[in-house]
């Protein structure tokens, strides 16, 4: 069961627009140029209507089949990039300083214009698919805004389903589960008020910086010996600062750090305990603490029959020996988990090959892996809206 033949037909193409969005990296909501670059594809395709600015700098085109009225499912792709210097060496590495595509973005995007513009050619379903070109995932948000915008209202979306690379898995394969799949991404500050002094009399004194270590410590047993075994939950302190002398005990400390969850209930629970934790032993040793613990993307959950219908496509595609129903669930985060608030729908991996990581100055998105996920998309649009 083969790629579609059109769609290796476009893969020269696609990696063209694939590796001049490489160069042109952008961030967040900032990614102007990036839109006004699908928008102009969407023209070229003959997509019947395009909208932009939505969720602030997102884009959505509506192709309609040829079989007649029907439901609209969406199709969404990434944009943004990291703030990362990139050191790939590839000739169409990163041309602006301290921006980089290390998470596949551009991959992402230019998988779904190949899609848009299979579809917008044949148009061999019924009803309309949507393909959603969203910015800020990379800690911005940028899915909660688009549904925040009414997208799903808008479209009269039903059903949505998104996709991400996987280094290390290998090109041709797809894999993914029912139910959680990625993480919910908190994050929480820790502010230590001690009394500062002299470090040769620290009986005078409450130490902050032993406080602090206290409490790292003790954190730790949220996973140890608070959350159930059988449950997932990440809590790392990764900063610590204070003090700036060698032989002053200074007044504050602040750690900050992240909650990775699978389970809503187990995020109230770690949260409660970060709390309590913190509180209580600042209080044991005199100290005043404040705590601020934000809450950032909920866990991506994927829906039982949009799974089994993701599944189907990429069988359909790659042949069910090279598609995995039972992927292991990641601690990252995604903000296509706001979508899947929403309406229902699945979130797919796709095999990137031997690779760098994502998140690694040295990544790059493998083109080999686009024919493959083009026939994805396809493939799934035609048998959801199969007349």
């Amino acid at each position: 069961m083969p790629i579609l033949n059109r769609a290796a037909e476009l893969q020269n193409e696609v990696t063209e627009w694939r590796r001049h969005l490489h160069t042109k990296p952008e961030l967040l909501f900032a990614v102007e140029n990036t839109a006004a670059f699908v928008e102009n594809k969407l023209r070229e395709f003959g997509v019947d209507q395009i909208v932009t600015g939505l969720g602030r700098t997102g884009v959505v085109g509506l192709i309609k089949g040829k079989l007649g009225e029907g439901r609209t499912i969406g199709l969404r792709a990434d944009m943004d990039a990291l703030p990362m210097t990139e050191t790939s060496g590839k000739p169409w590495a990163s041309t602006v300083p301290g921006k980089m595509h290390a998470c596949g973005h551009d991959g992402h995007t230019a998988m779904l214009l190949g899609a848009a513009k299979y579809l917008a050619e044949t148009r061999n379903f019924k009803g309309a698919v949507a393909v959603i070109f969203q910015p800020a995932e990379e800690g911005g948000g940028g899915g909660n805004e688009m549904v925040k915008d009414g997208m799903m209202e808008r479209f009269a979306i039903e059903e949505v389903y998104g996709m991400h690379n996987m280094p290390g898995m290998p090109l041709g394969r797809f894999g993914t589960r029912v139910g959680p799949i990625m993480a919910s991404t908190d994050e929480f500050t820790i502010t230590i008020d001690g009394r500062g002094g002299h470090a040769a009399q620290p009986h005078k004194t409450v130490d902050p910086i032993v406080i602090g270590s206290q409490i790292v410590n003790a954190l730790q047993t949220i996973a140890s010996r608070t959350v159930d075994p059988l449950a997932s939950v990440v809590v790392s302190v990764t900063k610590f600062n204070a003090g700036f002398a060698h032989n002053i005990i200074p007044e504050q400390a602040v750690l900050a750090g992240t909650v990775r969850t699978l389970r809503p209930e187990v995020r109230d629970l770690a949260e409660a305990r970060i709390k309590q934790i913190s509180e209580s032993l600042a209080s044991a040793y005199g100290a005043r603490v404040t705590i601020s613990y934000g809450r950032n993307y909920p866990v991506t959950v994927n829906h039982r029959d949009e799974t089994g219908h993701a599944l189907a496509a990429a069988s359909d595609i790659a042949g069910e020996s090279k598609v995995s129903a039972d992927l292991d669930p990641m601690m990252g985060g995604e903000d296509f988990s706001y979508m899947l608030l929403a309406r229902p729908g699945a979130f797919i991996f796709i095999g990137n090959g031997d690779t760098a990581g994502l998140h690694n100055p040295a990544y790059d998105f493998n083109d080999e892996a686009i024919p493959h996920g083009i026939s994805y998309w396809v493939k799934l649009a035609e048998m959801r809206l199969a007349a």
